[in-house]
């Protein structure tokens, strides 16, 4: 039985640890980025109202040459509009049934597979907690310890995790990255849809579309996801896609090694840009108190108005 199991592609081998992650998972989350030349005509296609879009800033922490997550550890805060904020302690890949069953009661922690077009997928579990804005930015401009940050219980699961001496409170911030969320219901699929668009501080950006599912409705999900989005003109890429985790903390880890003096909030700010059946909604209220400007790539013209958000 071994011999045939190691006979198998590779795509086979990877989509049978996939349903396997399912089974034992809260939840799934079908994720694509949209490639780049396509972000507006996306945006227009689908019926995201550029006003109710949501501002967040989102910061990691990690070493400037990224140990935490390449021992599979994720540590972040967010800034949500409102002068709320949330954080998290993110390992993966993990083993569900490798999990502590106290762990796995707790309603703060989620066990999620996110599934990418061709059905590539990894497994994360996450431990939540909840602070405010204002906590965050003092933080990460150095006026508040960033363990403060986290919970008793994340503080457990991070040192738990993490590489041997490496403290919360000695790592480094990476970000802000600024994001705008938008999302709605998409009619034909009757079910929830979220835009995120992350902009970096270099001007590039990443438009990730996603929906959450049950581990049981993830591949009808999937086949109905992509039709609803291929009648609407938008290409779903099978292959590499772009991730924005990935992308932020190559981006920062760069700006840290180089010994860059700028101030990273600046920066993020400064790279903001000036600024389409199915009906917006308003994201959850769980996130930034900063109000800013919409990016370009969620305005909205109207025949009979100007601009719905100006272009700065």
């Amino acid at each position: 039985m071994a011999t045939r199991a190691n006979n198998l592609p590779s795509s086979d081998i990877e989509l049978i640890a996939l349903l396997k992650a399912m089974k034992a998972s809260d939840t799934v989350e079908l994720k694509m980025t949209v490639l780049s030349e396509e972000h507006h005509a996306t945006v227009g296609s689908l019926p995201i109202d550029p006003v109710e879009a949501q501002p967040r800033q989102v910061f990691f922490f990690d070493t400037p040459d990224l140990q935490l997550n390449r021992a599979g550890v994720v540590a972040r805060a967010r800034r949500i509009q409102g002068g709320r904020g949330d954080t998290v302690i993110k390992l993966r890949p993990v083993v569900p049934e490798e999990l502590p069953e106290e762990l796995r009661k707790s309603p703060a922690f989620n066990v999620e597979v996110d599934v990418l077009p061709g059905n590539h997928g990894i497994c994360s579990a996450s431990l939540k907690g909840r602070v405010t804005g204002e906590s965050i930015r003092d933080a990460v401009h150095g006026d508040f310890p960033l363990r403060k940050l986290f919970t008793k219980d994340q503080k457990a699961f991070y040192k738990e995790h993490a590489p041997e001496g490496i403290e919360l409170d000695a790592l480094q911030v990476l970000g802000p990255t600024f994001v705008m969320k938008s999302v709605f219901i998409a009619d034909e699929l009757g079910r929830r849809v979220v835009a995120e668009l992350w902009l970096y501080p270099d001007g590039s950006r990443i438009l990730e579309l996603s929906t959450k599912c049950l581990p049981n409705e993830a591949f009808q999900v999937a086949a109905e996801s992509r039709a609803y989005l291929a009648s609407r003109g938008i290409t779903v890429e099978i292959g590499a896609q772009q991730t924005k985790t990935k992308t932020a903390l190559e981006f920062f880890s760069a700006h840290l090694l180089a010994g860059a003096d700028a101030d990273p909030v600046d920066d993020a700010l400064g790279a903001i840009g000036s600024g389409a059946a199915g009906h917006a909604t308003r994201p959850e209220d769980d996130e930034d108190d900063d109000v800013l400007r919409v990016p370009e790539v969620f305005v909205e013209l109207d025949d009979e108005d100007d601009a719905v958000a100006a272009t700065g």
